[in-house]
């Protein structure tokens, strides 16, 4: 099977890579030496990077301001191109359009990119908070990271220099576009779908992997090591709990694991768009979209990111959803199952999410072996135990998260 029988890239017939290798990459690097630095936080440089592999095809810069408003307000930009969540990148003053810029991350201070400036502009954080995420409160995670932007946004085209430190501390996991679709191709797979984890997997994320995979040629894991909001379990601990259970539990034939570089967002049915978005540049053909998808706190209802795909045009988008309803161990039915699938009642039903996992885990909890496989455990109470006070965040519940978790896990 070629490259080209698999779903084509978003909004493009081929990949736009960004990234420069090779003499042109030394030549750019000698270049970026000698312009004004301006210093990314770690989501503009994840998003840098995905820009360089061909991940946010057909983008190939920083928005403008009316690419940001249109994809705010309508998820379109300028161009009529489905998009639904802003990528910008903001500094601390004004730049003249014209000014060739170099792009520092502000977390290893390495050069990663740099970018023609065509446009600098002001925007209303309100306004891009309120229709992105749908609310403009500062307990949101997203809306604190929009509102933490610096005054000015700039906007261009960019060349990418370097990925970071992905590619050496994750190894193989680290996957661009282009590698996961010759994966594909050679595997012979065209209906690819898409597990998207944040979290390391309890029986409820195996029970809807496991279902796509009846249900399509393979599965792609894809795991995000980029930063995530306090508290949350830290990338190389969800990467080993996700390893050990595909290769004691999956068939690994039918499953490839791939990382990418962003930070969460938090933006529920935004951003499972655009998780879905930039898996067709991965080269899957349907999103795995369970409960309270990229939601955090009560902000979002749980379907509402199954629900927003139902509410995009005709031709916006090729990457379909693969909705699947509430699950849960069932202890009448001895096993997983969902909404759809279980006659029984609540007092019969533990309800799995990782908010409650990680609150169980971190206050020293007794976790029932139906939450999770014993060898995950096994790794994340190695990795709490490890904490230090200082360490430790707290852990809220939310209503999405609760179920009867609150009942079936004991302090």
């Amino acid at each position: 099977m070629s490259n080209s029988e698999l779903i084509s890239p978003h909004g493009s017939p081929e990949l736009k890579i960004l990234l420069l290798e090779g003499k042109e990459r030394e030549e750019e690097l000698k270049r970026a030496e000698g312009m004004p630095k301006v210093v990314m936080t770690t989501r503009e440089t994840g998003d840098l990077i995905m820009l360089g592999i061909g991940g946010f095809t057909p983008l190939d810069g920083f928005m403008n301001e009316a690419d940001w408003k249109g994809v705010c307000k309508d998820m379109k930009m300028a161009n009529g191109i489905f998009w639904p969540i802003p990528i910008t990148l903001s500094h601390d003053e004004k730049v003249d359009p014209g000014t060739e810029i170099c792009l520092v991350s502000g977390e290893t201070e390495e050069i990663m990119g740099t970018m023609m400036v065509q446009e600098c502009y002001q925007i209303d954080k309100d306004f891009e908070c309120l229709n992105v995420y749908g609310t403009t409160e500062d307990d949101h995670p997203g809306v604190k990271m929009v509102k933490a932007q610096k005054d000015w946004n700039l906007a261009g085209p960019v060349k990418v220099v370097s990925e970071s430190y992905f590619p050496k501390d994750f190894g193989e996991l680290y996957m661009r576009p282009a590698e996961s679709r010759k994966i594909f191709a050679e595997k012979g797979w065209k209906k690819v779908a898409a597990l998207q984890l944040r979290n390391p997997m309890h029986r409820s994320h195996e029970y809807l992997a496991k279902i796509a995979v009846e249900v399509s040629d393979g599965l792609f894991i894809h795991q995000l090591v980029g930063k995530l909001k306090p508290g949350d379990i830290p990338a190389d601990t969800r990467v080993q709990c996700i390893n050990t259970l595909v290769e004691l539990y999956f068939d690994k034939n039918r499953v490839v694991t791939g990382g990418y570089p962003l930070d969460m967002r938090y933006a529920g049915p935004r951003e499972g768009l655009l998780h879905a978005v930039f898996r067709q540049n991965f080269g899957c053909t349907h999103m795995i979209i369970g409960r309270d998808h990229a939601g955090v706190g009560d902000y979002y209802g749980p379907f509402d990111a199954q629900n927003i795909f139902n509410e995009l045009w005709d031709g916006a988008l090729e990457c379909r959803p693969l909705p699947i309803d509430w699950t849960f161990y069932c202890y009448k039915c001895e096993g997983m199952a969902s909404m759809k699938t279980c006659p029984h009642g609540k007092e019969d039903r533990l309800f799995l999410s990782g908010t409650a996992l990680r609150k169980a885990l971190s206050e020293g909890g007794e976790v029932p072996a139906e939450f999770s496989r014993p060898e995950v455990l096994k790794i994340l109470r190695e990795y709490y135990g490890g904490l230090k006070d200082d360490e430790k965040v707290e852990v809220k519940m939310h209503g999405h998260a609760s179920g009867d978790a609150e009942k079936k896990i004991k302090k």
